[in-house]
């Protein structure tokens, strides 16, 4: 069998660089230190039995699931690939601070091992799955419980506030609660659910999210002048405080993917806490047209938005230079340079 490992996140991997994407890029002459790769651990290689009789390890508890009634194999356009390390589900729960009578959105519960660790912190899990197999599979492993509700459907189309308010306000007693996201996300929908979920300040408090750890690292760590950085990185801070927490090892899946793991937590603000812009709707389509000439100077990309002598003067006025592209400015600028031009 081939040997789990897991990272503790006591020792977060650090980022590409110690820039801030808040802050402006140290000088030429000052060398950011050379990224590091933090191996393992811990390794499990076999299962093991609580001593309170407790569930063995999530290896055999998933490699038993998907052999039940032989009805399951891992399909690959849907992302699935299973978690087979308990420890990095625990890891998961700890790093969203899940505690007794929270409420949990997770996304993909697959054979339900992160939904596991969730049930045993004392969450009550609100479970969104697509596939209808593992739907079932999930069911049939838990049955009848009150802290567990799936639903079989796509996130992309789920209803959230539908779904939750009612929820929260049963469990509030009449105090204002928050839900959390904690999620060992599909690959192939990362982008989507982050750019769902992120908004909904007024729903979520914290969202962890197992991702492709080049994706984890870029949207948490990517900063000005560099070609990582990109609108999501913008999108990203604008709605939350974004921080890497740990990667995890391929060896970990089941199937096992070509790339490793990394967590991120994002701690979403509530709507008093965004920037001022008049309209996000038209600020982060002045994001997106900046970024799609991403090496055209601004006054040329937002052209049509207004004239370059606008755009210029916009820039001199927020202390950027005419010449200024988009990678030279932090969020903090797009957001004065947005309230600075005279027809956005």
């Amino acid at each position: 069998m081939v040997a789990l490992t897991s990272l503790s996140p006591h020792s977060p991997r650090p980022s590409p660089s110690t820039v801030n994407p808040h802050r402006r890029p140290p000088p030429p002459h000052v060398t950011a230190p050379p990224r590091c790769h933090i191996r393992p651990t811990a390794a499990v290689a076999s299962a093991t039995t609580n001593s309170d009789g407790g569930t063995a390890d999530d290896y055999h508890s998933t490699i038993r699931s998907l052999n039940s009634h032989g009805r399951h194999v891992p399909r690959k356009s849907l992302g699935q690939n299973y978690m087979l390390n308990t420890r990095v589900n625990e890891e998961l729960v700890a790093a969203a601070g899940v505690e007794e009578g929270d409420v949990v959105l997770e996304i993909g519960p697959g054979t339900g091992s992160l939904t596991a660790a969730l049930l045993a912190a004392g969450a009550t899990v609100v479970a969104v799955e697509k596939d209808k197999n593992m739907a079932a599979l999930v069911k049939d492993r838990f049955g009848s419980t009150n802290q567990l509700k799936i639903i079989e459907e796509d996130i992309t189309k789920f209803h959230v506030h539908s779904h939750f308010l009612p929820i929260l306000e049963e469990k509030s007693h009449h105090k204002k609660k928050y839900a959390k996201v904690v999620s060992n996300l599909p690959f192939n929908v990362s982008t989507e659910v982050v750019k769902q979920i992120l908004p909904m300040g007024d729903v979520f408090s914290v969202m962890v999210l197992m991702l492709q750890d080049e994706t984890a690292l870029r949207v948490a760590n990517a900063a000005i002048q560099t070609p990582e950085y990109r609108p999501i990185n913008v999108f990203v801070n604008f709605y939350s405080e974004p921080e890497y927490k740990f990667k995890v090892e391929r060896a970990n899946f089941f199937p096992q993917p070509k790339v490793d793991g990394g967590v991120i937590r994002f701690k979403l603000k509530n709507a008093g806490e965004y920037p001022h812009v008049s309209s996000n709707k038209s600020f982060f389509a002045m994001v997106n047209s900046a970024f799609n000439g991403k090496r055209k100077m601004l006054r040329k990309s937002l052209q049509h938005i207004c004239s370059s002598a606008d755009i210029e003067a916009a820039l001199t006025n927020i202390g950027l230079p005419a010449t200024a592209r988009p990678s030279d400015l932090v969020m903090d600028d797009f957001v004065r340079l947005h309230n600075h031009l005279p027809k956005v």
